[in-house]
């Protein structure tokens, strides 16, 4: 099947298999970890795709298409943290800017943003992301990006993405969803008009406490341009391991986030 075919189908299916398609050289029904540092090249600038691992590597190019295709994005990207991945988000906003944080943020997304990024001259403010009269009367006229978490981390409030979409939209930002925490199995932010969607894939989508990740997806192809220079200019990229242990959680992400909402339902109950 073609990676259009892959798109497609069910959710389980993409999980499986979009981007990983079996090794051409080998038939390997699993991504290879190409755990490289370089490739060879048949002349300077000509090459098959690869170069050098930082700027890309194929176990990484079929992670960020299974992270796309789960998301219903038209491209993804992989980083060696959730907080990599923020941290290159972060990089779209200039001195001047302002940034409306979730109030229940993830702890290191605050640290980033009071502690580091704050410090190049971009303002922050917390709001309560639940209260949409709040995030209106937070909105400034130099607010780039709107930061929302969904269920958050770590009290599980549930913010209305679309309202907080047209909110930011309205008020010329940008919004991100971090959706670590429900992941695209049970939340589709691009989809309800979120521009970007952020993962730390240590959690859910890794799903076996044996690796640190992290994700964006989005369909603005210009974005991808630059977010892809940052990637590489940065330089925090996961390591081909760590993208394969990523691909293999992936795989049985629908079965446990099955499991995890029917063992929440009988401790509710």
């Amino acid at each position: 099947m073609t990676e259009h075919d892959w798109n497609d189908a069910r959710f389980e299916t993409r999980a499986i298999h979009a981007g990983q398609d079996p090794d051409p050289s080998t038939g390997a029904i699993i991504t290879p970890i190409f755990q490289t540092s370089t490739f060879v090249q048949e002349a300077v600038g000509e090459h098959k795709g690869y170069d050098y691992a930082r700027s890309d590597n194929p176990t990484r190019t079929a992670l960020q298409t299974a992270l796309a295709s789960l998301e219903g994005g038209t491209w993804g990207l992989s980083y060696a943290s959730g907080l990599a991945a923020s941290q290159n988000l972060f990089y779209l906003i200039r001195p001047g800017d302002h940034i409306l944080l979730s109030n229940d943020a993830y702890g290191g997304t605050y640290r980033l943003v009071a502690k580091v990024i704050a410090n190049y001259g971009i303002d922050f403010d917390l709001v309560e992301m639940s209260d949409l009269n709040a995030v209106r009367a937070g909105m400034r006229p130099n607010t780039k990006l709107v930061w929302v978490e969904t269920p958050t981390n770590p009290y599980l409030k549930i913010v209305d993405i679309a309202a907080v979409a047209d909110i930011a939209h309205d008020g010329g930002a940008r919004l991100v969803v971090d959706n670590t925490f429900a992941s695209p199995y049970l939340q589709q932010p691009l989809a309800l008009g979120a521009d970007f969607v952020l993962h730390s894939a240590t959690k859910y989508l890794g799903g076996h406490s044996d690796v640190i990740g992290g994700g964006i997806v989005g369909n603005d192809e210009e974005t991808y341009a630059t977010l892809k220079f940052l990637q590489n200019a940065a330089g925090a990229v996961p390591a081909p391991f760590d993208c394969w242990l990523i691909l293999r959680g992936i795989k049985t992400l629908g079965v446990r986030m099955d499991r995890h909402c029917a063992n929440a339902r009988a401790v509710a109950a």
